[in-house]
């Protein structure tokens, strides 16, 4: 099974599902199409690691190649898709994979039918009730995914944590924007929490534990996927900042009109002269920055050696990644497929 196949797969999986929903809400009125047509665009774009993840995971612990399992780790772009459509409007995020945010593709749908009332409160309360329905149907998928009742029963307690602790990790991440005083300690917090467990850990771990893995097995897996999961979000935060718009699908230095206080912003604090630190108190979170703010913090997280203490903190987690995979109890398959992940997770570059 390579890579691309796996995300044909889940691919084919997750339009399958969808289209089946898809008559549900029809019949209500077709003025639920809208929904659909935001839901078909969301997920039309992503990496899908998380379904990959949890695919090798299974694979990890023996489990045999087959639909349902690759039905069961597609739910869990359902539960992406959820978390991107509230993170978007708790960001006021204004694109998302190149296109326009859900809640700003509702607020746009207002104005141009000329309706009475608030076409921003419109687009919000439309973009909450999608991401809250997708979250229900991440739940349906999995439950009907074909796997046995036995398979499922062993890994929902993974599933129902997972889903607590990217909550969880959202909300302290918004607790950190709001504080406007992290250190490199509570900003990795928010690593492990909305990102690490959440991308790798939890889906290896569910894959692991619907295929009879043992605790032991699933420390293993966790002594891989924590590391490799800060250093992916590393990465994304790095070029949240350095990033080509035409590669992340965000305006450049969309982190820093976002207010975001991530590992590269605190760095910065801790080794800035305090008026650096004055200009990034300042200017970051502006709504209005413009290209020539974002060149100049730029500038302030390189002269600071921010982005070089970035890029080290992620070599060191991958070496971690990297070593626990190696002395994994897992099968060879699966090690080379996850090998090929955890480049394809870290190796992206500015």
């Amino acid at each position: 099974m390579t890579s691309s196949r796996v995300r044909k797969e889940v691919d084919e999986a997750l339009y399958a599902f969808v289209d089946r929903q898809r008559p549900v809400l029809l019949a209500i009125t077709e003025d639920l199409s809208p929904m659909l047509g935001a839901l078909d665009a969301l997920l039309s774009g992503g990496k899908r690691l998380r379904p990959a993840f949890c695919y090798w995971g299974w694979r990890a612990a023996g489990g045999a190649d087959g639909p349902e399992i690759l039905a069961a780790a597609a739910s869990l772009e359902l539960l992406q898709a959820s978390a991107l459509i509230h993170d978007d409007v708790m960001d006021g995020s204004d694109t998302r994979r190149g296109l326009p945010s859900v809640h700003r593709r509702f607020e746009a749908m207002h104005r141009t039918e000329g309706w009475p009332g608030g076409a921003e409160a419109f687009g919000t309360g439309a973009a909450i009730l999608l991401g809250d329905l997708v979250l229900s149907w991440c739940g349906e998928m999995f439950d009907t995914s074909g796997l046995s009742q036995d398979v499922l029963a062993a890994g929902r307690p993974i599933y129902d944590v997972m889903r607590s602790e990217v909550m969880c990790g959202q909300y302290l991440d918004m607790l950190e924007q709001a504080r406007g005083t992290g250190n490199v300690e509570s900003a990795l917090r928010v690593v492990k929490y909305k990102s690490a467990k959440y991308t790798i850990e939890r889906p290896l771990h569910l894959g692991a534990a619907m295929a009879g893995a043992s605790q032991t097995d699933l420390d293993a897996l966790s002594a891989y996927g924590l590391p490799l999961g800060a250093a992916f979000q590393l990465r994304d935060d790095v070029l949240g900042v350095f990033g080509d718009p035409a590669e992340t699908g965000k305006p450049a230095g969309d982190d820093l009109r976002e207010g975001k206080r991530t590992v590269l912003i605190a760095l910065a604090h801790q080794h800035g002269s305090e008026a650096q630190r004055e200009i990034l108190n300042r200017r970051l979170g502006d709504p209005e920055l413009d290209l020539e703010g974002v060149e100049e913090l730029r500038a302030i997280l390189t002269e600071t050696g921010a982005l070089e203490g970035c890029e080290s903190l992620i070599e060191d987690f991958a070496s971690q990644a990297y070593k626990a995979l190696g002395e994994a109890p897992i099968t060879d398959e699966a090690r080379a497929a996850l090998t090929d992940l955890t480049v394809a997770a870290t190796a992206r570059r500015v």
